[in-house]
């Protein structure tokens, strides 16, 4: 059965006039859908029941079940284990910061990027997501919480760019004025730099925040923690940077885990400088590494982050150290996973 909801308002309302209905069904059932969140069609109360029994036989109707929360004790942070359709599990975050309620939400069950200090990819990909599946998860946590989402972060498990079509889709319907309405320039889409996919997206006209996984500034040490790097070198990541502010004028932001041992060096602060200040004037998110017991990497200590950003700031670079939050409930950057194993 196709997945009625994720379908854009114009594709729903040529099924609906498919199926004989006058087609201001359509913006009744796509308001039930995505502006009252409704969880099933049953709930559509202006919906007749003939035209709800025909939408149940060819229509399915994703909603996503809460299979655990968890509230950090230290900041306030909710991760949510939601299982899908299928009985595949995910996590999604939300997060308050000074700016406004924002959600972070995975792409995929599951990674086949590999990174090395990322849980997300532990086991590998198992499949993507549908634009119905990353809907649902804003919606899930709009339900339950009773508050709007101001900022969508598409940072949580998988490689959005391997995910391009689904991903695209739902950055479309989320921002649409019949559904949610979120501004493009409240969405942030991370990735690790497939290089094919970011100059893809400087082409769609949405203008959303591109935030690149940088982790390393020369090509030798970045194969080491991302085996991408082997597919795509720093020279052309930076070529597709470069084209992606050139057509949507969004400076694109840097992200760089601090690996104790491995990228915090003199030679790395100057490296990233490089990289990122002049003509690009990127930002940069420091992040000291996340806790993984499988990864075995470690953190530099707070005086070492300190000093690195420093450094960088030193350098006339606009760096700052991201505020990890929900990390006392393994739901801060590369601790999220696709099953409930790591909750106690």
């Amino acid at each position: 059965m196709k997945d009625i909801k994720s379908l854009t308002f114009d594709e729903l309302k040529t099924e609906v006039e498919l199926m004989g209905e006058k087609s201001f069904r359509a913006g009744q059932i796509y308001s039930w859908m995505h502006e009252k969140l409704v969880t099933s069609f049953d709930d559509m109360s202006n919906i007749p029941a003939a035209l709800k029994e025909k939408l149940k036989g060819e229509y399915s109707y994703t909603v996503l079940k809460p299979v655990r929360k968890q509230v950090s004790k230290v900041d306030g942070t909710v991760k949510y284990l939601f299982e899908l359709p299928d009985g595949n599990r995910i996590e999604t975050v939300s997060m308050d910061y000074h700016h406004g309620h924002s959600v972070c939400i995975s792409s995929q069950v599951g990674c086949r990027m590999g990174c090395a200090f990322c849980a997300s990819t532990l086991g590998g990909l198992v499949r993507n997501l549908t634009a119905a599946e990353m809907l649902e998860q804003i919606y899930g946590v709009t339900r339950d919480l009773d508050k709007r989402v101001d900022n969508i972060v598409i940072m949580g498990i998988g490689e959005p760019m391997d995910n391009y079509e689904n991903v695209v889709r739902f950055i479309r319907m989320i921002n649409s004025d019949k559904g949610l309405n979120l501004s493009v320039r409240n969405i942030t889409l991370s990735t690790c730099g497939i290089v094919p996919g970011i100059k893809k997206l400087a082409d769609e006209g949405l203008g959303i925040t591109l935030a690149l996984s940088l982790h390393a500034v020369n090509d030798e040490k970045r194969r080491k923690i991302m085996p991408v790097a082997k597919s795509y070198t720093i020279a052309q990541l930076m070529d597709a940077v470069d084209e992606y502010f050139e057509k949507t004028g969004r400076r694109v932001t840097f992200e760089y885990s601090l690996i104790a041992g491995v990228n915090d060096t003199d030679e790395d602060v100057k490296g990233l400088a490089a990289l990122a200040g002049g003509k690009r004037s990127a930002h940069v998110n420091l992040i000291p590494v996340n806790p993984v017991t499988e990864a075995g990497l470690k953190e530099p200590d707070r005086a070492a982050v300190q000093r690195f950003l420093q450094k960088l700031t030193g350098m006339k670079v606009n760096a700052t150290v991201r505020r990890e939050l929900g990390r006392d409930i393994d739901g801060a950057c590369g601790q999220l996973r696709r099953n409930d194993n790591n909750i106690m």
